[in-house]
């Protein structure tokens, strides 16, 4: 019903009770009329005939009734015009508490209430709480003001049958019930709230100052208010627990986002036409691209030419018979190259178990094999406790630091001359022999063979790799162990293959990272430790240790040194004075270079 109805309703009022007041004044008038005939009959010994009188007599009595019943009638109406009203209104409202403080608010208007009740039954108890309490004020009562007739509200909630009692006090239903002596309760009605046949609650109407408030009409009134509520209260239940039930999938999904994000594999959901449909931040990067522009292809697209037919057929075949299946595959990516794959595809499953498609889990293994490759080749000349070091190095992405370090130059005395001589095998296998000394004696005191070249063997100490503190010092222990080790193999060699090692070692700063390009990197230091290092060998005869200056007050109090003169300067004019280690000045072995005849 529209605010046009209403009007109407309230016009045509307005009109029928004018029309029946007027009605009512011709009929005041024609009585005055009718009883001065009859006093002016009477005068004359004549009277009124009986019939007149009947008929005015009725006709009196059928206003009377057309007046209340007119009556009746507009009450109905404005009970229907508020009904319809409220309903749809709270058939608007998606908040419970809402909902039944309007439904209250609307009945205590219409019915003359001084206040009114709601109670819900609980679902897991099954007792009956008070939701909403109003008085005519329409705001909330305190809870020091819920006195109703339990008896009352027991009933309806037990039977389902709506009450009224327009004077409980004197109503013999209700005799001796102490609710209603206790409270002076006086008018009361209620009604239950159903639900397909459910009672979900009752509503509880009262008057504790007047008796003969409610009427009939009242409770059918109340009792269609109930109706309508119990649907709309239903429906916004219904509405708040999907609301609960959709931010509870949103937190699930936000969470299973973070988790699969969190997950260091590729993980995405391909749905049985072959759409991507989900994939974590992981998959976007193993193909360089972003989850938005992987969502909603297909996955023959994203791979494009990588697979041929056999890997779909897979796939489908998981999706068909929900087995899982692991491969090992070397794709070619478009714009990433040769990749190595490790792939794990298993078949998607819904709430009932029923498969909706497949789950690729997805390994890029490719750094992780070509850096295993690189570690392999390191391990041929790091000691094996540096090339965890070397790991850690490369992954830092390191490209460059300057560090103080201390570099060991070796290079083998009349290797050239010699090498004429003999064919390449043997060649080969003695220089390797020498090299192998040169290797064993650096990695023993934890350096890094820097480089082989020819029959030379570079080595570092104090680089990322081998931070150490006391660099110098092994640095100069090593020369004197390769030295040693030297004097061991001449005994097991013929005197023509006997060569000499000329030894330079200088502390001094370079700068030490990564070169080269993704195909081929390599550790390497660049800087005045490495060349100085290298002059002072070409000034050392074979199975002389020249040392620095910078290296000298590193090591002077352990090993005994004399000062030399040094010829070869390579052109530079700032070279540090250079010291010949002669022997340890406590000697623990075989550490004398006295003790050695070259």
């Amino acid at each position: 019903m529209n605010t046009q109805d209403t009007a109407r309703i309230n016009d045509l009022e307005e009109t029928t009770s004018a029309h029946l007041r007027l009605l009512a004044q011709h009929l005041g008038e024609l009585a005055q009329a009718m009883q001065a005939q009859r006093e002016t009959l009477r005068h004359y010994g004549m009277g009124l005939s009986p019939a007149a009188q009947s008929t005015f007599h009725t006709l009196e009595r059928s206003v009377n009734e057309l007046s209340e019943n007119t009556h009746v009638i507009h009450q109905e109406l404005r009970h229907l015009d508020a009904l319809a009203a409220t309903t749809a209104m709270i058939n608007s409202l998606l908040e419970p508490e809402e909902v039944l403080r309007n439904v209250m608010d609307k009945v205590i208007e219409l019915s003359g209430a001084e206040r009114g009740f709601i109670m819900l039954r609980d679902r897991d108890t099954g007792d009956l709480t008070f939701e909403t309490a109003r008085g005519l004020d329409r705001e909330q009562l305190n809870e020091d003001q819920f006195t109703v007739s339990k008896t009352i509200i027991n009933h309806v909630a037990t039977t389902g049958e709506p009450t009224l009692a327009d004077n409980a006090t004197n109503d013999p239903r209700f005799e001796g019930q102490k609710s209603i002596v206790g409270f002076n309760l006086r008018s009361i009605m209620a009604v239950p709230l159903k639900v397909r046949d459910e009672i979900i609650g009752v509503v509880y109407c009262d008057n504790r100052i007047l008796a003969g408030v409610f009427n009939a009409q009242d409770l059918d009134l109340l009792a269609d208010f109930a109706n309508q509520a119990a649907i709309a209260l239903e429906n916004a239940r219904l509405f708040e627990a999907a609301h609960m039930r959709l931010a509870e999938v949103r937190e699930t999904s936000d969470l299973l986002s973070s988790v699969l994000d969190s997950i260091v594999s590729g993980v995405m959901t391909i749905d049985p036409d072959g759409i991507i449909t989900s994939c974590n931040l992981a998959t976007a990067d193993i193909f360089g691209l972003s989850p938005v522009d992987i969502e909603g292809t297909t996955l023959n697209d994203l791979l494009a030419s990588a697979f041929d037919a056999w890997f779909y057929a897979l796939v489908e075949q998981v999706r068909q018979t929900g087995t899982q299946e692991l491969i090992q595959a070397e794709p070619v990516i478009e714009g990433r190259g040769k990749r190595d794959w490790n792939m794990v595809i298993s078949p998607l499953l819904d709430y009932s178990g029923a498969i909706e498609g497949v789950v690729i889990v997805l390994d890029d293994l490719t750094e992780i094999r070509q850096r295993e490759e690189q570690l392999r080749q390191a391990r041929r000349y790091l000691p094996a406790a540096l090339v965890s070091n070397l790991r850690v190095i490369d992954v830092a992405g390191v490209t460059g630091e300057e560090r103080l370090i201390t570099a060991l130059s070796t290079d083998v005395r009349g290797f050239t001359t010699f090498s004429e001589h003999l064919q390449p095998e043997q060649l080969m296998e003695i220089i390797n022999q020498y090299l192998s000394l040169a290797s064993d004696a650096i990695s023993f005191y934890k350096g890094v063979v820097d480089k082989f070249m020819g029959d030379a063997v570079t080595g570092l100490f104090n680089t990322q790799l081998n931070p150490q503190e006391d660099h110098a010092l092994r640095a100069v222990r090593a020369a004197i162990s390769l030295m040693s080790d030297l004097h061991a193999l001449h005994e097991v060699l013929p005197s023509e293959q006997r060569l000499f090692y000329g030894i330079g070692i200088h502390t001094g700063g370079a700068v030490l990272g990564n070169v080269g390009n993704e195909v081929r990197r390599e550790f390497a230091a660049i800087g005045d430790a490495m060349e100085i290092s290298k002059i002072l060998e070409a000034n050392a005869h074979g199975g002389e240790i020249i040392i620095s200056q910078q290296t000298y007050e590193q090591i002077y109090d352990v090993f005994l040194c004399e000062p030399v003169v040094l010829e070869k300067t390579k052109g530079r004019t700032d070279l540090p004075e250079a010291y010949r280690v002669i022997r340890q000045k406590k000697p623990t072995g075989p550490v004398s270079l006295d003790d050695f005849q070259f």
